[in-house]
């Protein structure tokens, strides 16, 4: 899909990869809106890139409405839907050790967002013949990230509800995408560009991959090359690479004296 002209929203817009996806979408053309708790972060990139803003919680199903019906007021149908919000956490302990508050935020912001998202705009989608969903998930939702298992497992659970769509509207002329990317040099691990370096990339780079197989029609995007390797090595021997996960771990944990995973990329 070429995204020039077209009506795009992104969630969590405001900073990190979704800033960086906003602020290309504008520069390829498109009409944005960018959604985010952090309405005063989100306008200020909206007056930078010519786009409006809209303040946005998706753990919540009517404010993502409300974000889509400020966006149809302002550029018309949405075309392109970037559900980028998410958030990590880490487990305190043990791999069940995280509340069931943190499991149930995990769950709306990685997997119900989406949902939401989609059963608000599929119905004119599919009536258009047209219409593309970006789910930003993570390598985590191919892999695993260690000492997160909350957000491993609604990770997981965002790529195949992206799969789900793919296979029940693609027929429909949906496009969906789903992101996969490993470590990025954002806020969310307290990082800007200036850290990135070898298999850590910028934003920018990040968006760059998205937009790319968006006018593609990729359905899985893994910006960093190894995901691939990784992934097919998990599905072709289950057991060893759980064995190297474990060492993994081990490595983790003898060199930084646990999970940290603002600084766990150091070890990929």
């Amino acid at each position: 899909m070429d995204i020039s002209g077209k009506s795009v929203v992104v969630t969590g817009g405001a900073s990190g990869i979704g800033a960086a996806l906003a602020r290309q979408a504008a520069q390829a053309g498109a009409q944005v809106c960018i959604a985010d708790l952090n309405i005063d972060l989100a306008q200020s990139v909206a007056d930078e890139i010519g786009a409006i803003s809209v303040a946005c919680d998706v753990t919540k199903e009517s404010e993502i409405i409300h974000a889509i019906r400020s966006a149809e007021a302002a550029h018309g149908p949405v075309d392109i839907f970037v559900s980028n919000a998410g958030l990590g956490r880490g487990d305190p302990s043990h791999a069940a050790s995280a509340s069931d508050a943190d499991w149930m935020l995990n769950w709306n912001v990685h997997v119900m967002s989406h949902v939401w998202a989609a059963r608000a705009l599929l119905p004119a989608m599919i009536s258009r013949g047209s219409g593309h969903f970006v789910n930003v998930a993570s390598a985590a939702g191919l892999l695993n990230q260690i000492g997160d298992a909350a957000y491993s497992a609604t990770k997981h659970a965002a790529v195949s509800f992206a799969e789900s769509l793919l296979i029940s509207h693609g027929d429909d002329g949906i496009g969906v995408s789903v992101v996969c990317p490993q470590y990025v040099a954002t806020p969310l691990l307290g990082l800007g560009d200036a850290d990135a370096q070898g298999n850590l990339l910028t934003a920018g780079d990040v968006a760059t991959s998205v937009w790319q197989g968006v006018v593609d029609g990729t359905f899985v995007i893994m910006p960093h090359p190894d995901v691939a390797k990784y992934n097919a090595l998990r599905g072709s021997d289950p057991s060893r690479w759980i064995k190297g996960m474990q060492m993994l771990r081990a490595k983790a944990m003898n060199e930084q004296g646990g999970i940290k995973v603002s600084s766990f990329y150091k070890l990929i």
